[in-house]
């Protein structure tokens, strides 16, 4: 399912996506989780790509809901 199908000449990106990047917006807005995030550098551990796996998980509830509507 795309997000914007309707652009001249373009399919729109996926529904998926869209929502988990609407998701990492949300939690990079968040001071707290802003400061764990761009800590992977000083720190060496993975929290770039745990946020963006959580971003996934809510993009993830948010189709299974749509289908149950």
């Amino acid at each position: 399912m795309k997000a914007f199908p309707n652009l001249v000449g373009q399919l729109g990106m996926d529904l998926r996506d869209y929502f988990a990047a609407k998701a990492m917006q949300a939690m990079l807005a968040s001071p707290e989780l802003l400061v764990i995030v761009t800590a992977d550098e000083v720190l060496g551990d993975n929290s770039r790509e745990r946020c963006a796996r959580c971003a996934y998980n809510f993009a993830d509830a948010m189709m299974k809901a749509r289908e149950e509507k």
